[in-house]
């Protein structure tokens, strides 16, 4: 059995999480938890699986861990190739898929994270918060909501009609924004449409 370490509160854990709920792959995989504001992941048993120090962390059964969220999802996606695909098939759609992800990672969940640190201080026990950093990432991020209501005209998806891990990864930092007091708009009719509708995936409450 796999074994994945992870944060259940934290939004790229959670991205893993659902991935593999979508590839029908849970009961292959235990989940321990890692309490990072205790500072479980500074440990050096922990720094063994992962030296950067971050959750989420996928250890498989021969002992080899996997590290950052994509790396973990692309490892899932190539060795049960068997379950649903959501990293793409095409050459077009890995790429768009590819694309997306990395528009959430750089302009979507850098700037959430990057908020909820300096704002919340929530690890003010290991750096030094910059309150002017910190709106200036949030006012950043809540701009990404409205570049996804944009994004979302006339598409079931991000990605056209398939739910991908693009899917994924935007709704995981859309509910993560909530730590900085930042959901949709009312006026956000594209992205609220697709928001009930990728609520209703029973792998979104995974």
């Amino acid at each position: 059995m796999m074994k994945l370490y992870e944060t259940r509160v934290a939004p790229n854990p959670r991205r893993v999480r659902v991935f593999i709920a979508e590839k029908g792959l849970t009961e292959q995989v235990e989940y321990i938890e890692v309490n990072l504001q205790a500072g479980e992941n500074l440990t050096p048993e922990f720094r063994q699986r992962n030296p950067m120090k971050k959750v989420p962390v996928l250890e498989l059964e021969d002992g080899t861990c996997i590290s950052e969220t994509m790396a973990i999802c692309r490892y899932l996606e190539a060795a049960y190739p068997e379950t649903p695909r959501l990293l793409g098939e095409s050459a077009k759609d890995i790429a768009l898929i590819e694309q997306w992800n990395r528009w959430i990672d750089f302009f979507y969940m850098m700037p959430t994270g990057m908020a909820f640190q300096h704002l919340t201080g929530y690890f003010k026990d290991r750096m030094t918060p910059n309150q002017a950093w910190g709106e200036a990432c949030k006012s950043d991020a809540e701009k990404f909501f409205a570049f996804l209501d944009q994004q979302l005209e006339g598409r079931r998806f991000l990605c056209g009609e398939q739910f991908t891990a693009a899917d994924i990864s935007a709704v995981c930092v859309l509910d993560f924004n909530k730590v900085i007091q930042q959901k949709i708009q009312d006026d956000q009719s594209n992205l609220l449409a697709w928001y009930e509708r990728v609520n209703q995936r029973p792998s979104i409450t995974a």
